[in-house]
């Protein structure tokens, strides 16, 4: 990832001129106006929301992901065991033997104690957003969960199960990251075979979840709102549900309100934050359900997002003070967080508090804010209007952004 990956406006002229669509043709098409794709396409803007970057990827019929440029591979640190590798996360995803028949699971099954250390150790990692040791670990979780769950039967084949299907969704959200929305797809499917055969009535819940997200990321919004307000609706609580219930259903309510809030459908929006919001009160403090927060803070931070896509951005500066506890969120999530205010100050025209913010979000999840698309884009903007000096360059060169 380096200064000389082609710019959101590159990407999106080179795909108009083999589309053979004119700047008018194309914002007619992601019903936008001209003024912006000119601007993207000339570099005076170097950001625009998610729901105009899907609008645009919609009608030039290719993934949001390759507009933003998104990382296609695993950086590898110094301090790395191991390198992490995208072919290895793709060959434990889709193994050969699966295609030529026969078992290749030809090591000694690990114990179920041993799998579930693993597979929590794996989730604190994806917590803090170190994508580099995912990838060194994921694919031999995977291999490991195969294995037992091969060699296992009865109870102890039905967790070995457990922890596969959910090790298959985290390559699902790894492999999004990294732009591999098919190969992420191939993971769903295997996490939902996996569900099948499992001992936990929860994991359906959690994979529409994360199917939701990752067609989110491709671009397909209706088919990511449909899936997770789908299984809401079939898990959704009543007087006595527990605060695990109420997790489950807040985070499928604001997954669905991620996908039309990029469709522009903000009453929707409102309409979902406002029963999510109900959910978090009723539990009184956030909690984590299977890696992933809900509660007040997560809503709360949830509701600035979506202001900031609304393009609400004084109203999503005031929210964005009011919400509580904001330090019982894992690092990535309070990162997301900040890069949300930094976004709304720089359509403010307030670049020093952007940067600031962008800065907090660093601290909070350095090796996340390399891979994060929307933040790379916005430090190379403010780059751009910066002073020698400037806190934002030193930004820029850490992000690989040097220029």
């Amino acid at each position: 990832m380096n200064s000389s990956e082609a710019s959101l406006g590159d990407r999106i002229a080179a795909l108009r001129l083999r589309r053979n669509m004119t700047q008018e043709g194309l914002a007619s098409a992601a019903g936008l106006s001209v003024d912006v794709i000119r601007k993207l396409e000339q570099g005076r803007r170097r950001t625009a929301r998610l729901a105009s970057i899907n609008a645009i990827a919609r009608a030039l019929d290719t993934e949001p992901s390759h507009l933003v440029g998104q990382p296609t591979t695993f950086e590898v640190g110094e301090s790395e065991d191991g390198l992490p590798s995208v072919l290895a996360l793709r060959q434990a995803v889709s193994p050969v033997g699966d295609l030529l028949g026969g078992d290749t699971d030809l090591d000694d099954p690990p114990s179920i104690t041993e799998l579930r250390a693993s597979l929590l150790s794996t989730e604190t990692i994806r917590r803090e957003g170190r994508l580099g040791e995912i990838g060194v670990l994921l694919p031999q979780l995977i291999r490991d969960a195969r294995t037992a769950a091969h060699a296992y039967t009865g109870s102890e084949a039905a967790a070995a199960n457990s922890v596969l299907a959910v090790a298959y969704q985290v390559a699902a959200t790894t492999l999004t990251a990294l732009g591999k929305e098919d190969a992420a797809f191939t993971a769903m499917e295997r996490s939902l075979v996996a569900i099948r055969r499992c001992d936990d009535p929860n994991l359906e819940t959690l994979a529409a979840s994360t199917l939701s997200w990752v067609f989110t990321k491709q671009g397909r919004l209706a088919d990511a709102e449909r899936v997770a307000l789908a299984r809401a609706h079939q898990i959704e609580p009543g007087f006595r549900s527990g605060p695990e219930d109420l997790a489950l259903w807040g985070v499928l309510l604001l997954r669905a309100a991620t996908a039309a809030v990029r469709q522009t459908k903000h009453g929707t929006v409102t309409d979902l934050l406002r029963m999510a919001k109900g959910a978090a009160e009723s539990m009184g403090h956030d909690r984590l359900v299977y890696a992933t927060p809900f509660g007040p803070t997560n809503a709360g931070v949830a509701k600035v997002n979506f202001l900031v896509e609304m393009e609400k951005s004084d109203e999503a500066v005031r929210s964005a003070r009011t919400v509580p506890a904001l330090e019982s969120l894992p690092p990535t999530w309070r990162a997301r967080f900040h890069v949300d205010r930094a976004l709304a100050y720089n359509d403010l025209g307030k670049d020093r508090a952007s940067e600031s913010a962008l800065l907090l979000a660093e601290q909070d999840a350095p090796e996340w804010m390399r891979y994060h698309s929307t933040s790379r884009r916005l430090v190379e903007e403010l780059r751009g209007r910066a002073s020698r000096g400037d806190a934002v360059l030193g930004l820029a060169d850490r992000l690989g952004l040097m220029g």
